[in-house]
């Protein structure tokens, strides 16, 4: 099952999603996790401790969710690819230390395995209600990537895609998972290894005295790794290139803003989608995560019936790929949103598509919207 460096040998295996983001993250270079026990992400914490003594790495489990993120971001700075899990109360705790990660230019990966709430909710069932949450928890401006698996396999390549991500754009990266496609058991390819992309972090080509930690000459500056000889500061404060806290707003104008940019001027690169049958249709269906799976059912028996429905699914949350949708509907299509909370990402879309042409199905946390009813639902607001 795995190879002589602890890898998982390329193949075709049967796992669950939890335990094909764990293997997507070794192979991108994942070597030490810190987390604490939370429903429904145990079994990445669970495989990773078993895991990570195999590949040369460490795993720690945390008194909370906040030691954790913050032990994740110490191991960045130091130089080791990291990563943590949880769900939606501990990604609540989390926050504060995703804005510092954010502001430091540490690169984090967080594995968001949401469930139903608020507060304690329903541990063990299904919820999409962290999307506005992975964007706008912490205080202030920043960026974050987040991306929106529906299936094991998309566990597995978009987790490698994520510490790609983070590394070389310097964020909190989110894999904005859902209990359904966490805990479901389906087959996942590993390709060969020469064909998955790894990205690592620029490092710092000029000598120790020449070195500052956040220069202004780049948008996301090359990161030494604290330890080998360069000086490194860094703080929470409004820093400037050298990581020392100021209060001048210049520095201020400049450091917010280029948290802000390195993530924006490269939205259409990050960005993932993919659509069904959208080339003529009337109306487009808008859903994600294990929602997007009965959607496209709908969608399916919605065109049996001679409905002109197409999906369009966002791979990321965080940036959204506005442009994509745009250009679908710039003919005249109406757009559905169906999502498992009471409306988050319609907020989204309707910023871009406009609100008379966007309706809306929430869907209560605890389960997956049958394919039934969201054809019912689409042939409510459907219009030739």
């Amino acid at each position: 099952m795995v190879v002589g460096n602890g890898l998982l040998r390329p193949g075709v295996y049967f796992m669950r999603g939890n335990d094909a983001a764990v293997e997507g993250a070794l192979i991108a270079g994942c070597r030490f996790f810190a987390g604490y026990p939370i429903t429904p992400s145990n079994e990445v914490s669970a495989r990773m401790s078993r895991r990570m003594p195999e590949v040369g790495g460490y795993f720690i489990q945390m008194e909370d969710e906040i030691a954790s993120i913050m032990a994740v971001i110490g191991a960045a700075v130091g130089g080791v690819k990291a990563m943590t899990a949880t769900s939606g109360p501990g990604f609540s705790l989390m926050q504060e230390a995703i804005g510092l990660s954010a502001m430091i230019e540490a690169p984090t990966v967080i594995i968001d395995v949401q469930r139903g709430g608020p507060s304690t909710g329903l541990p063990t069932l299904v919820g999409q209600g962290d999307i506005m949450q992975a964007k706008w928890g912490s205080h202030g401006d920043y960026s974050t990537i987040a991306y929106l698996p529906n299936s094991p396999q998309e566990m597995f390549d978009l987790t490698i895609e994520a510490f790609n991500s983070a590394w070389k754009y310097r964020v909190p990266v989110i894999v904005l998972a859902d209990q359904m496609v966490g805990q479901m058991i389906e087959k996942v390819i590993v390709p060969p290894y020469e064909k998955i992309q790894i990205v690592d972090r620029k490092r710092p080509e000029v000598p120790p005295e020449e070195y500052l930690p956040f220069d202004r000459r780049y948008l996301v500056p090359p990161m030494a790794i604290a330890g080998e000889g360069y000086r490194v500061h860094m703080t929470g404060l409004t820093h400037d290139e050298r990581g020392y806290p100021t209060t001048r707003h210049e520095v201020s104008k400049w450091l917010v803003e280029k948290l802000i940019e390195k993530v924006r001027r490269n939205e259409k690169e990050i960005a993932r989608w993919e659509v069904y049958e959208v080339d003529d249709a009337k109306l487009v269906v808008v859903a994600f995560g294990i929602t997007s799976r009965s959607a496209k059912r709908a969608v399916r028996e919605a065109r049996r019936k001679g409905l002109k429905v197409g999906l369009f699914r966002p791979m990321t949350a965080w940036p959204f790929p506005y442009w994509a949708l745009e250009d679908i509907v710039s003919s005249g299509a109406k757009v559905l949103v169906v999502e498992i909370n009471m409306g988050q990402m319609v907020h989204i879309v309707r910023e871009y598509v406009g609100k008379e042409n966007v309706y809306h199905m929430p869907w209560a946390p605890g389960a997956v919207p049958p394919p039934e009813t969201i054809l019912e639902r689409i042939t409510e607001v459907y219009t030739p």
